[in-house]
């Protein structure tokens, strides 16, 4: 009996017998296979998959015979998928945004494409109403198949200028190390977003970006294209210039040009090191077992910030652990904000150490820190500075955004810095990183959540449902869909099953994307056969989650 069939008889029957359509069904040029039934009408929806022989879907294999193009090229018919179903459907499959990331959601094998969907199979109160899903899987389905899946029914050339474009984005971040630079920013570029709450490219009135001279590079592309633009250099880069001139939205480019933009979104061409990190003051979160002890020391309570741990941390030592998290998590660039930091965190003026002895101040600014930061750790700092130039006297280059116009003005900071040095400019320039950070090592129970019955689960994008526990991630900006927060609840699962007392977070973290890359995503979710919709997370976003649970606990 076809599933047709199937649903026709059940017409009607209580919504719990849905579960007879499990397994694996025939339909047109493809296979559809249930997966998991939704146990009630107000469950989250089915889980299935449809797939097809790769020669039905006949893909190019110039296109796909790299990871890189497979990413792409799963990126593309994820988009036309999503494209093709049509408003108030209950069939979905994840709307990709602004990046392309590697996702769960159409894979490309040796033999077959599969596309994970979740359907939400409809319901009379709790009665099926089995014709109408009859409709949905068996006519609505194939027709969203064959529209998006299937190569004849594509646009090709879009497609391959997609797979095109991600390669040359993903070979030019590659190369900036070589060349020394942390991130690069192309001519042309539209940095400035719709919104504040819109990721979507301002329209008309927004002013392209271009490098001043003095900072300008070109590359060659794997595409035969050359793209131009501002080169941010190792070292350390201060944005300077007036409220509303651009300097937080150049700031905030480099922060997501950690990932892939699609064409028309204005910053394709904002490329950054894929592990920089965008750092802030955060009060509140949770810290555990962090050694600050290079920002932080000598608090009055006695505490050793060696190994320091709260459950509410206040601006700068929330800002400390942040920085020292993102290093232990393989940063080698930061990028911070004054707006987004702690005061007392960032500098401490003339005045503030004429009225308050050094010895009372706890707190080592992080102007003292940004050099040895660079010369002893080999990690950039790009930041921007609205209202103090005391980092001029620290900065390798100075960039001035003028009504969203960059201008160098390295040598004018310079200038004016030594004019007005500081007293004593040798404590900026100290060895300040005698040792290493010791690693941090999770009991075997670390991460044994209170109450934990289910997988942990992804409320959106800023937050997990850990056992009883929400994890906040409200302030990792560089966490930007709600896949990649589900992928991150399933992986803080994956590490927590794996910890002995013996293995360190990074240990733990670099084994389980070491089998991500291996295996796919598959690997994180409890569902069997189903995935779900999973984006990639990077390792320094996973850490972020588990470094503010608050009820991680260390081997001492």
């Amino acid at each position: 009996m076809g599933i047709r069939d199937t649903l026709y008889q059940i017409d009607g029957q209580g919504y719990g017998t849905y579960r007879q359509i499990r397994g694996i069904h025939r339909l047109d040029e493809f296979q559809l296979s249930v997966d998991k039934v939704q146990v009630d009408p107000y469950a989250p929806a089915s889980l299935m998959r449809v797939i097809l022989p790769s020669g039905v879907v006949d893909l190019p294999n110039e296109l796909i015979d790299d990871p890189a193009g497979r990413v792409a090229t799963s990126d593309f018919l994820t988009r036309r998928f999503a494209q093709a179903i049509r408003k108030g459907s209950s069939v979905s499959i994840g709307t990709p945004g602004q990046q392309v990331l590697q996702r769960s959601s159409v894979v490309i094998g040796q033999n077959t494409v599969e596309a994970r969907i979740a359907v939400d199979l409809p319901a009379a109160g709790r009665r099926i109403r089995g014709r109408q899903a009859a409709q949905i899987l068996t006519e609505e389905l194939p027709h969203i198949v064959a529209n998006s899946l299937k190569f004849q029914h594509l646009n090709a050339q879009a497609l391959a200028d997609h797979v095109s474009l991600y390669r040359d984005q993903e070979y030019l971040r590659g190369v900036l190390a070589a060349n020394r630079l942390v991130g690069f920013v192309g001519d042309g570029s539209i940095l400035p977003r719709r919104s504040g709450d819109s990721d979507t490219p301002l329209a008309d009135e927004a002013v392209p970006f271009f490098a001043p001279e003095t900072l300008r590079v070109s590359f060659q592309l794997p595409s035969g294209r050359t793209v131009t633009g501002m080169g941010i250099h190792e070292g350390v880069t201060v944005i300077v210039g007036g409220g509303y001139h651009g300097k937080s939205t150049l700031l905030g480019a480099l922060s997501r040009g950690v990932y892939p933009h699609i064409s028309g979104d204005g910053r394709e061409w904002v490329i950054t090191r894929a592990d920089a990190v965008n750092i802030r003051a955060e009060d509140g979160r949770a810290v555990t077992g962090v050694d600050i002890s290079p920002y932080i020391s000598g608090l009055p309570s006695g505490a050793d910030t060696t190994s320091f741990s709260t459950t509410n941390a206040s601006g700068s030592t929330s800002q400390a652990a942040n920085l020292v998290e993102a290093l232990e998590a393989g940063a080698t660039a930061l990028l911070i904000d004054e707006d987004t930091s702690a005061t007392n965190f960032m500098i401490r003026d003339d005045r503030m150490k004429q009225l308050v002895a050094a010895e009372k101040e706890p707190i080592k600014p992080f102007i003292d820190r940004v050099r040895p930061l660079l010369t002893e750790r080999g990690v950039s700092t790009v930041l921007v500075a609205g209202g103090s130039g005391a980092f001029f006297e620290v900065a390798d280059h100075v960039i001035a955004l003028d009504e969203y116009v960059p201008v160098d003005v390295t040598s004018r900071a310079h200038d004016i810095a030594g004019k007005h040095p500081v007293a004593d400019n040798s404590r900026r320039l100290a060895s300040v990183f005698s040792h290493e950070a010791p690693q941090r090592i999770p009991r075997t129970d670390g991460m044994g959540a209170q109450g934990k019955k289910k997988p942990a689960t992804a409320r959106g994008r800023s937050v997990i449902q850990f056992g009883r526990e929400r994890v906040e991630l409200s302030a990792v900006a560089q966490l930007i869909d709600p896949a990649q927060t589900a992928a991150i609840a399933f992986a803080m699962d994956r590490i927590a099953e794996q910890l002995d007392g013996q293995v360190s977070l990074v240990e733990a973290i670099t084994a389980l994307l070491a089998k991500v890359e291996n295996e796919g995503l598959e690997v994180l979710s409890p569902h069997h056969g189903h995935p779900g919709h999973l984006a990639l997370p990077r390792r320094q976003e996973i850490h972020s989650a588990i470094n503010r649970y608050r009820h991680l606990q260390l081997s001492s």
